[in-house]
């Protein structure tokens, strides 16, 4: 009797300190590896990895003239292993180190304290590391449909490393870094709508406006490579952006799942759009405009993929097709810069439209999820995004300009007109790429 009236003592003991001092009587949440949630990080890494090489190096290479198509694989191809290094000496510390408003600090160069048994919520600590740097990779890689077919390899890589370091690292940390001041605001970017393209759009149509129109362009006429490898090159990306958009969830669960499945509609409602426009204007609908609107449509339903449901992505999908569409033709050709592969016009377009769509559908009573942050209402939302929006475009613009001005000191940006003519498999790398 004594025993069992000591046992009911304690017990409502327990019971009051919960209630009263849930703090103190329960001690804190020790984050536990998930083998179900690292199997799914480490298929979202590779996919995402899939996404620049192969995916967007074909995508890239039937779109340029064929004495330039071996220059565009090799870009891709340097860009993810430059971003590779830099990532790990310094990147992933600057983006995740630790808090603060703008960057992470310097606390795992060199990916101190990055080891076997170090966790990232209930991953390993280094498959989250390696899933964000395949992000770093894609971002630059984006940039190089801008500036096609005449910038120097050298100035490239010169270009990418600083940009890398004081463009893509700062924006990553301002809104997926913890405390960053944008995440801080609330911001909805679930996959990358500010960080990866409108980053790399603006920076993009910067560097395509920086170095100038291609010798003839736009009296001569340009044809694609081969229109085959770009059609093949964004299917490589649409599978692979499962990975980007599933994976930002950092875990299997339902959001990830909406969020593959939200990544499928808009895509197709886009690819749609854009062909429908297409035929209506020329009469005739094109394998390039149905790819170049499927990427549209991933682009745009990033940053809402976590946040919105098949109604928002199907209304999202088919705004992005359209308004990327008029972006890549009529906008382009009324302004007359020559951005060779319409990074701007998909890339930049598409992320700032499902940016600002994401803060309306992302309300409940439109199928999202609800808010982020403090903000209570669509109003408020958008007025995140749309700082979100502002604040990338205005850094990316004006960073990326002194970059390329500084690059151009030091070892010019720009090919010859004898070497642009050759063009740059030859003047490069002294290859041919014609027979691929």
């Amino acid at each position: 009797m004594q025993m069992r009236s000591r046992s009911q003592s304690l017990i409502v003991l327990i019971i009051f300190l919960v209630v009263c001092f849930p703090g103190q009587a329960l001690a804190e949440e020790v984050p536990v590896l998930n083998s179900g949630d690292t199997a799914w990080m480490l298929t979202a890494t590779a996919l995402v990895l899939f996404m620049t090489i192969p995916g967007l190096s074909l995508f890239y290479a039937g779109m340029v003239r064929s004495k330039n198509v071996l220059s565009v694989l090799m870009q891709c191809f340097a860009i993810t292993s430059l971003m590779t290094v830099l990532w790990v000496v310094y990147g992933y510390s600057m983006a995740f180190g630790g808090p603060g408003e703008y960057w992470g600090g310097l606390s795992k160069v060199f990916l101190k304290g990055v080891t076997v048994d170090s966790l990232s919520g209930s991953i390993p600590e280094s498959v989250f590391m390696t899933f964000q740097m395949t992000f770093a990779i894609i971002t630059p890689a984006l940039i190089v449909g801008a500036f096609a077919e005449r910038m120097k390899f050298s100035a490239i890589l010169l270009f990418m490393a600083l940009w890398f370091t004081i463009v893509y690292a700062p924006v990553c940390h301002w809104v997926w870094g913890e405390e960053g001041w944008l995440g801080g605001l609330g911001i909805l970017d679930f996959a990358g709508g500010t960080v990866v393209h409108i980053n790399a759009g603006i920076a993009g149509l910067v560097a395509a406006i920086v170095l100038g129109k291609r010798k003839g362009y736009p009296e001569k006429h340009m044809p694609p490579h081969n229109l085959g490898y770009t059609l093949m090159g964004a299917s490589m990306l649409w599978v692979g952006w499962f990975g980007f958009n599933a994976g930002s969830e950092l875990a299997a669960d339902g959001t990830a799942g909406m969020a593959m499945a939200v990544t499928q509609i808009a895509t197709a409602a886009a690819a749609l759009g854009w062909m429908f426009s297409e035929w209506v204007d020329h009469g005739k609908p094109s394998v390039l405009g149905i790819a170049s609107g499927a990427v549209a449509g991933l682009v745009a339903i990033t940053p809402a993929s976590g946040a919105v449901g098949p109604m928002g992505a199907l209304a999202i999908g088919a705004a992005a097709g359209v308004g990327c569409f008029l972006a890549s033709t009529k906008i382009k050709r009324l302004l007359g810069y020559d951005d060779s592969l319409d990074v701007f016009g998909v890339h930049a377009v598409g992320g700032i439209i499902g940016a600002i769509l994401t803060g309306i559908f992302c309300a409940q009573g439109l199928g999202g999820v609800g808010f982020g942050g403090n903000n209570t209402g669509i109003g408020g939302q958008v007025w995140v995004q749309l700082i979100g929006v502002i604040a990338t475009v205005v850094y990316s613009g004006i960073v990326s300009f002194v970059i390329l001005k500084g690059v151009d000191s030091l070892v010019g940006l720009r090919v010859g007109d004898d070497e642009e003519t050759e063009g740059l498999d030859l003047s490069q790398h002294d290859e041919r790429g014609y027979n691929l």
